[in-house]
């Protein structure tokens, strides 16, 4: 279930990518590429970051631009002051790409996670790439990135939960589930509990193969965001038998223990 510059726009990007001429091989050798490119950015590889970045790159970030050997120097620099030291965990997940032969664009969160008196943080970034395809290789010409704000970090927890609910994880719920939430179902009204729906999600023998959100809003008042939206969910039930269902629903995440939890979930067939 479940605000123009360059960066804020990028949560539109997420819940409605754009048309483009741009096969699913070509999104995944592009996403293998910028993989590479982060690891190499990581070693501090001069040599492989010299292929990567173009000669007329720029690099923005919140305060700074930074060109290609300043970009360079310091991926190095910062390699070489680290090496040896515990560093913190980063993964890419939520890809969205679009290309044409000739140019790309690639978007991502970035989860950074690290360990701070033996306690373990979660940090979360967005980034925006733009390549280009020159004398038959791609080059990047731009980057820019943010760090997400708590409404955005919870609109990309619903699209984590979609996940968690047609790959079965259980453990994504148990985490971000909180211990006092309530869920009202769509289908019956019936008002339940983290035990009981954790049971239930444990028990039940239907599979949700498809679960796609739209018209995603999140609002931040304090220590609460409210999402609202529309889930389209197809999948079978215990018995075998296809559904296609759109539920509207209104998901509240609280935040506890420095994390954002499901407090409350209610939802609404729509017809």
């Amino acid at each position: 279930m479940r605000y123009l510059s360059i960066v804020s726009c990028l949560m539109f990007l997420l819940v409605s990518p754009l048309v483009a001429d741009c096969s699913a091989a070509d999104k995944k050798a592009l996403e293998a590429y910028d993989r590479a490119w982060g690891d190499s950015a990581t070693k501090g590889d001069r040599a492989a970051l010299e292929q990567i970045y173009a000669s007329d790159y720029m690099g923005m970030t919140p305060g700074n631009t930074l060109n290609r050997a300043d970009t360079i120097d310091g991926a190095v620099r910062d390699a070489e002051k680290t090496r040896g030291t515990p560093q913190p965990v980063v993964t890419h997940d939520y890809y969205i790409i679009n290309c044409t032969p000739n140019s790309a664009t690639i978007t991502h969160r970035n989860v950074i996670t690290s360990k701070e008196d033996g306690h373990s943080r979660t940090n979360y970034t967005r980034s925006v790439h733009v390549l280009e395809n020159r004398n038959g290789r791609w080059q990047v010409v731009a980057n820019a990135g943010n760090a997400l704000s708590d409404a955005a970090q919870v609109m990309y927890l619903e699209h984590e939960w979609n996940d968690a609910d047609m790959s079965g994880n259980s453990s994504w719920f148990d985490k971000n589930f909180a211990s006092d939430m309530t869920n009202i179902s769509s289908r019956t009204g019936k008002m339940t509990d983290k035990t009981e729906e954790m049971a239930d999600f444990k028990s039940r023998k239907g599979v949700t193969t498809s679960a796609e959100l739209s018209d995603l809003n999140a609002r931040k008042e304090g220590d609460t965001v409210v999402v609202t939206g529309i889930n389209r969910v197809k999948g079978k039930d215990g018995e075998g038998k296809a559904f296609d269902r759109r539920v509207a629903f209104t998901d509240v995440w609280i935040k506890r223990d420095s994390r954002w939890q499901v407090l409350a979930t209610q939802g609404t067939d729509v017809k």
